[in-house]
């Protein structure tokens, strides 16, 4: 029996590079993305293009989406030319969007009412991860079904965790972010105070980011903000979208997170000053102007 057929909804920085994989492991990919020259490459590496996402789904046995927010989850799942609507009974669907757990789990009951299998998994990595296969990749849903696609997944992954039932692997991606919002905060201030110390940036990188205060932010993040790169490994504005649904869901928990709250307010100034495109690292220039 050879290799299941996969469908990619959302070509962009994260899913390119994950299609990518799955082409050079001989999988069949039908993609679909709402401006079709963004696939251009894919397609020209082998990738067969859908004209909507429900058709993409059609030709394939297993779906996966990579959308931007809880708005495009549900216009790809739920609207007429959606997968819902094209879903045949033992099919699969993924959804690696970093998306509201509650829709998540909506998702997996009403896949489960037309017999198909579902997992919410979210990922995290960046732009480094998807290009290196390295993702760390947080699944939430049926146990047997997160043994059957694994191989699948293990194919731009390197950390690839069951967190448990429809919902929880939504639910650790908002941690994931939780702790990114705020580390970043720090990586930011320590470089803002090695600068106004009159040290060496690339020098007290050195240091820091193999002892203690090391983290993923610090070794990525950190040498692109030293040379004034803010392009995305991850949008601003996604980063914002997400600190909202962890704000939402921990009200609901009655849990405060004055950390982040800090770190939702200073972003969100960002994006009213147009840099809601940049990656996550432009947070530095709260300091440049502070």
């Amino acid at each position: 029996m050879g290799k299941k057929k996969i469908a990619f909804i959302g070509t962009g920085v994260m899913g390119s590079s994950i299609i990518k994989h799955l082409l050079h492991a001989s999988y069949e990919v039908i993609v679909f993305t709402r401006t079709k020259e963004k696939a251009e490459a894919l397609i020209g590496l082998g990738a067969k293009w859908a004209k909507t996402a429900g058709l993409a789904a059609a030709e394939a046995d297993i779906v996966l989406t990579m959308v931007g927010y809880p708005s495009d989850v549900e216009e790809v799942y739920y609207s007429e030319d959606g997968i819902f609507n094209s879903a045949r009974e033992g099919m699969t669907f993924i959804d690696m969007t970093t998306s509201s757990p509650a829709l998540a789990k909506r998702i997996a009951a009403d896949a489960e009412r037309k017999g198909i299998s579902s997992l919410d998994a979210p990922v995290s990595g960046g732009d480094v991860g998807a290009q290196n296969g390295t993702l760390s990749i947080m699944c939430g849903g049926k146990e047997q079904t997160f043994n059957e696609v694994l191989p699948i997944l293990q194919v731009f992954g390197k950390q690839i965790v069951y967190q448990g039932e429809a919902g929880a692997g939504q639910h650790t991606k908002m941690c994931n972010q939780i702790a990114i919002a705020t580390n970043m905060i720090g990586v930011c201030e320590a470089l803002a105070y090695g600068k106004e110390a009159g040290l060496d940036a690339e020098t007290v990188l050195e240091s820091i980011s193999s002892g203690a205060a090391g983290s993923w932010s610090l070794s990525n993040l950190a040498p692109r903000i030293i040379k004034e790169d803010f392009e995305p490994g991850f949008f601003v504005k996604h980063f914002l979208k997400d600190m909202n649904i962890a704000l939402v869901e921990a009200e609901q928990m009655n849990l405060p997170l004055p950390g982040l709250q800090l770190a939702k307010e200073m972003y969100n100034e960002l994006v009213e000053e147009g840099y809601g495109e940049k990656g996550t690292q432009v947070l530095y220039k709260q300091y440049e102007r502070a």
